[in-house]
């Protein structure tokens, strides 16, 4: 095991339509984590990319009068280039149609499990819903609805490759149990206990190439038969990896094998396949498991689920160029709560922009920074002990301890507490009053002042510093902004630096 080594990875989207900021808000989650971690002196790999081969991602193709080759690239785009939109600093992004690395992981993973024992053809009835590419139970449905999409499946009979799962049930359970395999939150990993003890059928890991329309990676000698698209979508996590070489790649054995953390981000409605059908694929394979598996709840929209299909989608590229990434940012980590649904609304956007972004926070550095800049007095940062140590280091370990369960609207909600902290200390230190006395006092009384004056903004420096490095993992662009304003990038201490408003007004 590599000590203090981290492969975190996002989902893969379909990519039959442009991004939502449903998968927005998962990317932003992802890369704070990594950043945070990356903080501690972690060696992070940062892991996302698109799933492209899926029927749905062909029948959009198909309503477009588009190759799906194209198709799948034109969005597959789109999605790479919403990390640049929100300042995601991923270290690689991996496409399941046309990755060279793909195909061959996926065909190893496969033969894995056959020399396993675990796979085998039969013929095979139920409900299929093309929009999660699963099947369902009548138990399962909704007033004869999937419970994501809310449309009726479609009856489909035909032979498939089953994989099985009932022989891991055990295993499973032992993992979950025991934290070798960590579901969080809790409540999560309630239901995937509960799931298990019900009983495991196995499932069905392959389509005709007929109804795949030929799209997908085929089965090992069985042409006739297309990879089912989770199977194939969930191998990306090792594909990434080079698993599929002939010789074991350094990334492989760092970041698979020898990983201190692996841990998936997934929302909550692919928990089931990334908790029970791909360890159990894992363990057939003769592979580690996952270490961790975070799972978030869904951005809605008037309280119903964001949906392609649904046209509620909202496109968060617009958020980010007209309010900046920092601010999309911000409102996704601290106002969608991490395990649960949370509603967005642009007007919700902007009393988070204007009454905590601006009130809070710019004003906050603002007012400090510009009373120093028109004294030319250098914001030292030296925190005082008797008032704020105490503080900044309960404000550390909260944050600490919500980064443990990826609760990062209560990490940012422990930040802006320390912000509290930081405007109560300047109505409490009021520095424009020390600089009026300043300005009006003669003689033996300035040396007095200025020792005064000079320690009020050690002490309110060292609070700024605090707040910049407990943010950088969430707005890293806003606290590079203000790093550089303190003075504490390259260890210089400065005075002379331009003060700007870090979040203008809203025109």
């Amino acid at each position: 095991m590599t000590d203090k080594t981290l492969y975190l990875t996002t989902t893969i989207p379909y990519v039959n339509a442009s991004p939502h900021i449903g998968f927005a808000l998962e990317l932003v989650q992802a890369d704070a984590l990594a950043r945070y971690r990356k903080g501690e002196g972690w060696t992070v790999r940062l892991q996302t990319g698109s799933d492209e081969n899926s029927l749905k991602n062909v029948l959009a193709a198909e309503k477009a009068g588009c190759e799906p080759s194209v198709f799948v690239a034109d969005n597959a785009k789109r999605f790479l280039d919403l990390q640049s939109a929100l300042n995601i600093d991923a270290d690689d992004f991996i496409r399941t149609s046309c990755d060279p690395r793909h195909r061959p992981a996926v065909e190893k993973l496969w033969k894995a499990c056959e020399a396993s024992g675990d796979l085998y053809r039969r013929s095979y009835a139920g409900l299929y819903c093309t929009g999660c590419e699963q099947f369902y139970t009548d138990s399962e449905l909704v007033g004869g609805c999937c419970p994501e999409h809310l449309t009726r499946p479609e009856e489909v009979t035909e032979t498939n490759w089953f994989f099985r799962l009932s022989r891991y049930q055990q295993r499973l359970r032992e993992a979950i149990e025991t934290d070798a395999l960590r579901i969080s939150p809790p409540s999560r990993r309630n239901e995937i206990l509960a799931l298990i003890k019900s009983g495991l059928n196995d499932f069905s890991v392959s389509r005709s190439a007929e109804r795949a329309r030929g799209w997908g990676i085929p089965v090992p000698g069985d042409p006739d038969q297309t990879i089912y698209v989770w199977y194939d979508a969930l191998g990306n996590y090792l594909s990434a990896l080079g698993y599929g070489e002939d010789d074991e790649t350094e990334a492989l054995r760092r970041f698979w094998f020898d990983a201190r953390r692996r841990e998936h981000l997934v929302g909550k409605g692919v928990t089931r396949f990334h908790a029970v059908y791909w360890p159990a694929i894992l363990l057939s394979a003769g592979l580690p498991l996952p270490t961790t598996i975070h799972v978030h709840g869904y951005v809605t929209v008037d309280g119903r689920k964001i949906g392609k299909s649904k046209r509620n989608a909202i496109d968060p590229v617009p958020l980010a160029a007209r309010y900046g990434a920092d601010a999309v940012r911000y409102f996704l980590l601290r106002h969608i709560r991490a395990h649960g649904d949370g509603d967005f609304t642009v007007e919700r956007l902007e009393a988070a922009y204007t009454g905590e972004l601006i009130a809070q926070l710019g004003n906050l550095f603002n007012r400090i920074l510009s009373i120093a800049a028109k004294q030319d007095i250098a914001v030292r940062v030296e925190l005082d002990a008797t008032i704020d140590e105490e503080k900044v280091l309960a404000i550390r370990r909260s944050v600490e301890k919500a980064i443990e369960t990826a609760s990062f609207h209560e990490a940012l909600a422990a930040i802006f507490d320390l912000v509290s902290h930081a405007n109560k200390r300047v109505v409490e230190l009021e520095p424009w009053t020390l600089v009026k006395a300043l300005n009006a006092a003669a003689g033996a009384d300035r040396p007095q002042l200025e020792t005064r004056l000079l320690a009020c903004f050690a002490a309110l420096g060292g609070l700024l510093r605090e707040i910049v490095l407990l943010l950088q993992p969430f707005l890293p662009k806003t606290a590079e902004t203000l790093a550089r304003q303190i003075g504490i990038l390259g260890g210089a201490e400065r005075s002379d630096v331009r003060i700007v408003p870090v979040f203008p007004k809203l025109t």
